[in-house]
């Protein structure tokens, strides 16, 4: 019978540095060739008698993307099934709904069925997190990370105030001494409920623009559903990091096209960023950047393959899709602790 985990289940026993060490782990695998994932198939979806009565800005037909991977060391077998319905903001539904599967690798058996919001948006920032730990500035750097030295302080621009927005303030707080975060949203409702309810120990302000966000940011944090630029390459200072985790389809994008020319790429999947990723299928397309402009997978530099930053004052930029192996790798840990700690419910079928 299937373990079924719902999203409370989840929350209650995914722990997000054990998640972060996860992620740095399979994306080194993923790298290097040690698991499967086909290129995720994307089909348009919905019924447009669905959306009468939805602002047309909202309206466009959703998609369903469907993520399989195998990774034969753990081992682990599963599937993530994700929907994107941007109408869904206007009936207080989630725009990103997600269900990952699991099955034994021996028996093929189905052995959980869970909710994947949660797990889609913590294992984004937990890859977010390692990308700033090996490509960012050295105050959050694992090669300068000198217990001796105090911690240099950063700081972080967020555009956009949704989940991503959130799971990034945390997962970057856990690596970096954030002493300035500064947030960016369209609707100023959002970025001023954003800072409100993220507001502690470390300043957070929602700022009147992205430009005042961005500029002198050591940390960019880019997690919006743009088609358009939302950063200007003026505004990023030398030395900044940007992770840029939104504008996931090849008509979508959130950066200027130089600033792509000007900083160093890497990406979590060559295969998937040629594809799908519009900041850097647009450019291509442009003639503003050649294939060899993506230096590497970050999973190359965590595995000492290729040189992730060489200078202190180049602009790095982490264009992430999101990956297979990454969801069922968290869901994989996720599964584990529930049955440890026998949490959840098991189905027949």
């Amino acid at each position: 019978m299937p373990l079924l985990l719902t999203d409370s289940d989840v929350r209650a026993v995914l722990d997000l540095d054990e998640l972060r060490q996860a992620m740095e782990r399979v994306l080194a695998s993923y790298s290097a060739g040690r698991a499967t994932q086909p290129l995720r198939t994307v089909i348009e979806a919905g019924s447009p008698s669905a959306f009468a009565g939805v602002p047309s800005a909202a309206a466009a037909l959703g998609w369903l993307g469907v993520m399989p991977a195998f990774l034969p060391a753990l081992p682990a077998l599963g599937a993530k099934l994700v929907t994107v319905f941007g109408g869904n903001s206007t009936r207080g539904l989630p725009t990103h709904l997600a269900t990952i599967l699991l099955w034994d690798t021996s028996t093929g058996q189905l052995v959980a069925i869970m909710d994947g919001r949660y797990i889609t948006e913590t294992r984004t920032a937990a890859v977010s997190a390692v990308s700033a730990q090996w490509l960012g500035p050295a105050g959050c750097r694992v090669q300068h990370a000198a217990p001796s030295t105090p911690p240099r302080p950063l700081t972080l621009a967020i555009i956009g105030s949704g989940v991503q927005a959130r799971s990034h303030f945390e997962a970057l707080g856990r690596i970096a001494h954030l002493t300035d975060v500064r947030v960016w949203s369209p609707t100023q409702q959002h970025r001023a409920r954003f800072a409100d309810e993220m507001r502690g120990e470390i300043a957070i302000r929602a700022v009147d623009t992205a430009e005042h966000a961005v500029r002198g940011a050591d940390l960019i944090v880019l997690a919006t559903s743009a088609r358009e630029p939302v950063v200007d390459n003026r505004w990023v200072a030398g030395g900044a990091h940007i992770m840029a985790v939104g504008a996931c389809r090849p008509d979508q994008r959130e950066m200027d096209p130089s600033l792509i020319a000007r900083g160093r790429v890497f990406v979590d999947s060559r295969a998937g960023a040629f594809s799908e990723a519009g900041d850097i299928v647009l450019a291509l397309a442009e003639g503003r950047i050649t294939r060899v402009h993506v230096v590497g997978e970050l999973g190359e530099v965590v595995a000492g393959r290729v040189a992730g930053r060489t200078a202190e004052a180049e602009v790095t930029i982490f264009k992430s899709l999101g990956m297979a192996v990454e969801d069922v790798v968290a869901a994989d840990l996720v599964y584990r602790r529930a049955r440890k700690g026998a949490s959840g419910t098991f189905l027949p079928l």
